[in-house]
């Protein structure tokens, strides 16, 4: 199945996240990540929505990423259509990243599977156009909802989409942390507290492999 392209793909066509609260937090996230990306020389870029965001927030960041020299550029309630726009607007100016981790499309909900696998490769083909030297590890969609849902299948989908797509692309690793965190169908509240975010034990599970991948590749030999 080919994935739907950015050509009236609205999840592949850079947009704003809409200022819902009035408060101006998107911006103003964006415009502090266009100035660190001037005052830094990260070698791991991390890319996405509040999974990403969050983890900054948490002990595994301070433990296992701080020391490889890690920028976070998460947004809360960023689609792919978002993370593009910010991509084109200077947060990829004057960083030379060895690695970009992006994680994004848990909330692209009213969009196909075909659509947001498509915004998720336009956003991979914008990092290999503005950031060659990088690898980017593509993380898979985790899984969401206590029980099985459509949503979850959706996002399911997606992922057996760019396992496909994204495998003879040069520089990129398709890696699906989130498969482990379903038992017999359902999701632990151990893991993610809401069925959605993860919890302390459930962000060591989508770290531990996620840390090795990078290490891999910037050449860090395991402790």
């Amino acid at each position: 199945m080919h994935c739907s392209k950015p050509k009236g793909n609205p999840a592949a066509i850079p947009v704003k996240q809409e200022d819902t609260h009035l408060d101006g937090r998107w911006m103003s996230l964006h415009e502090d990540y266009v100035s660190e990306a001037m005052g830094k020389e990260p070698d791991v870029l991390f890319v996405g929505d509040s999974l990403i965001q969050h983890l900054a927030q948490t002990q595994h960041w301070k433990n296992m990423f701080e020391q490889l020299h890690c920028l976070n550029f998460g947004i809360a309630k960023d689609q792919t259509q978002h993370v593009l726009w910010r991509l084109e607007n200077g947060e990829l100016e004057n960083i030379l990243p060895k690695v970009i981790v992006l994680l994004i499309g848990t909330n692209n909900h009213d969009h196909s599977a075909e659509e947001i696998a498509g915004g998720i490769e336009a956003i991979v083909d914008l990092l290999l156009s503005k950031q060659p030297q990088a690898q980017i590890i593509v993380l898979g969609i985790p899984p969401r909802g206590k029980h099985p849902n459509s949503l979850r299948t959706k996002l399911g989908e997606v992922n057996t989409m760019l396992l496909g797509s994204l495998k003879d692309k040069p520089k990129v690793t398709f890696l699906d942390v989130g498969k482990d965190f379903v038992e017999e169908g359902q999701i632990s509240r151990l893991d993610m507290y809401d069925y959605l975010h993860f919890t302390h034990d459930g962000y060591q599970k989508f770290c531990e492999p996620l840390l090795e991948e990078i290490q891999d590749i910037v050449g860090i030999t395991k402790a």
